[in-house]
């Protein structure tokens, strides 16, 4: 008789023949940034996270480089007066998402800067894409990515993170990068961001929502695990360097997919909704929120993600330890 027990039966035995584990080193924390000083605005649907002026943020990165926090991941809070249909802001060199990178390489430049491309936090819109007559157009939002692609990297930028699903850039946006030189900026495709519900706290927290209609016309339709491959497959040929999938929790099969489809590091996003319903449940005392946070983060190495990123970054760097 077979006894697989056998192999459960000590802390030292489990520990030894665990399949999958988590460390600091696997995980990003996405960072609200907004303008001014001193600022510290909680998030009331992300309870722990706040939208934080640079000077804050820098003392976040402290503490995520003292724990051996993989990176940081930048999301900008736009002033409306900053926005307009075209998203102009987002290719500023002296914009507040440059400023935090240049301040965040100067003063920990181990720590991993990634910066979002994507134009729905500058614009009027509130799309990821340049908005005409109801119409998302590509080509032209495009080119707008390719030079705020550009300014993150003349900032520091260790990874620029395309996340608006546009067709076609990554190609374009590689061009660019190595045009000006950057041969040594990485790209982490969004290759699969599905139109998901699972993002409502993180509009709330940038102000970011749709004016009007929803993503579906560009982000990727819940109910499809094959398209997913066709998207890896052509931000693959067209030079990314690491796959994202996004969310995660709800799309571990595609993680999964896209684990066994390439030989490229997969990342995952534990988004935003998937964060704030582990600790809505913690706050109520229906589940161990440390525990379950922690069980979670490992489905998503299990499931074959190499880098999550994730709110719980910094505390559960601090469980871990």
């Amino acid at each position: 008789m077979e006894r697989p027990r056998r192999n459960r039966r000590s802390d030292a035995i489990r520990a030894s023949l665990r399949e999958a584990y988590l460390s600091p080193a696997h995980m990003v924390y996405p960072v609200f940034v907004q303008e001014g000083h001193g600022k510290i605005d909680p998030i009331k649907s992300m309870p722990g996270q706040s939208r934080l002026s640079l000077d804050e943020l820098l003392k976040v990165c402290e503490t995520a480089s003292s724990l051996g926090v993989a990176g940081i991941a930048l999301f900008p809070v736009v002033p409306e007066g900053k926005k307009n249909s075209l998203g102009d802001e987002s290719w500023n060199p002296q914009g507040l998402v440059p400023e935090c990178v240049r301040a965040i390489k100067k003063k920990f430049p181990n720590l991993l800067v990634v910066t979002d491309v994507a134009l729905d936090p500058y614009s009027s819109d509130g799309h990821d894409g340049i908005v005409r007559d109801g119409l998302i157009l590509n080509d032209e939002t495009v080119e707008v990515l390719c030079k705020q692609a550009v300014m993150q990297a003349e900032a520091g930028a260790d990874f620029v993170a395309p996340s608006d699903m546009m067709d076609g850039r990554i190609g374009a946006i590689r061009k660019a990068l190595d045009a000006k030189g950057f041969t040594h900026t990485g790209i982490i495709s969004y290759c699969a961001k599905y139109a998901s519900s699972f993002y409502g706290p993180f509009r709330e927290a940038l102000d970011s929502a749709p004016r009007f209609g929803d993503k579906k016309t560009y982000q990727m339709d819940p109910a499809n695990r094959r398209e997913a491959l066709r998207e890896a497959r052509l931000d693959t040929a067209e030079g990314a360097d690491l796959l994202m999938v996004k969310p995660a929790l709800a799309y571990l099969d595609v993680i999964r997919d896209l684990r066994e489809f390439s030989d490229l590091p997969i990342a995952a996003y534990q988004v935003s909704g998937e964060f704030a319903m582990i600790k809505a449940a913690a706050l109520n005392n229906w589940i161990d929120g440390d525990k379950v946070m922690l069980e979670s983060l490992l489905s998503i190495r299990r499931a074959g993600a190499d880098l999550i990123f994730t709110y719980a970054a910094i505390e559960a760097s601090k469980l871990l330890k």
